[in-house]
């Protein structure tokens, strides 16, 4: 069976566009199309897709409000962010709703399906901007915590470097010589002793304690 796709944005042309490819895909199947954030919601309810392909800003409902819906009711649902923002007061809220990717719509074809399927595998899948964006948050934020990284064993802290870099459990699991139930383990642990919500925010706390560059 392949992905299951929700696209839900307001402009008819971008929605058949993007459909029309999709549909070359043979592991892709679109099986709904929404023209705002409230029809997104009640298609992903009845429909449950792998992953949606959300515009941001949309009638009726935005594509952050109903991100935030369905990842209280359906958390195992994916949101792909595909917009034309950059800006920080779009790309921080959309990711602290839930979305696991916030590329823009100039992205090239064979990237797309990249990131999806990226994205289906456990992964976060940010624009360079759109990074760009949460780093310059993270460092304006004042921050009493303790440092949190004492609390990890040396490999909950390879396995943090490993995602910093992008990389995904299967290649981590390689590379360290551990199997990937192993790597999901140590995920689960190094996310809960630093008090974070998910890989994206992993990798960027580990850039931000310059553990990578």
């Amino acid at each position: 069976m392949g992905i299951r796709i929700l696209i839900a944005d307001d402009h008819h042309v971008v929605r058949r566009g993007l459909a029309f490819f999709l549909k070359t895909q043979r592991d892709i199947e679109i099986i709904g199309e929404a023209g705002n954030g409230k029809e997104a919601v009640e298609l992903a309810r009845t429909l449950k897709p792998d992953l949606i392909l959300m515009d941001l800003v949309m009638p009726e409902m935005d594509g952050i409000q109903a991100t935030k819906i369905i990842k209280s009711e359906m958390p195992e649902i994916k949101i792909m962010m595909l917009t034309s923002f950059s800006d920080q007061d779009h790309v921080i809220p959309a990711l602290e709703a839930g979305a696991s990717g916030y590329q823009l719509k100039d992205i090239e074809p064979d990237e797309l399906i990249n990131c999806i399927k990226k994205i289906i595998a456990g992964e976060n899948q940010l624009h360079p901007k759109a990074t760009s964006h949460l780093l310059a948050n993270l460092s304006n934020k004042e921050s009493n915590e303790e440092n949190l990284i004492e609390q990890l064993t040396k490999r909950e802290l390879d396995v943090l470097k490993e995602i910093a870099r992008g990389k995904s459990n299967k290649e981590i699991a390689s590379s360290l010589f551990i199997t990937e139930k192993t790597v999901k383990t140590h995920v689960s642990n190094l996310l809960s002793k630093l008090e974070l919500a998910d890989r994206t925010q992993a990798a960027l706390y580990a850039v931000k304690n310059q553990l990578v560059e």
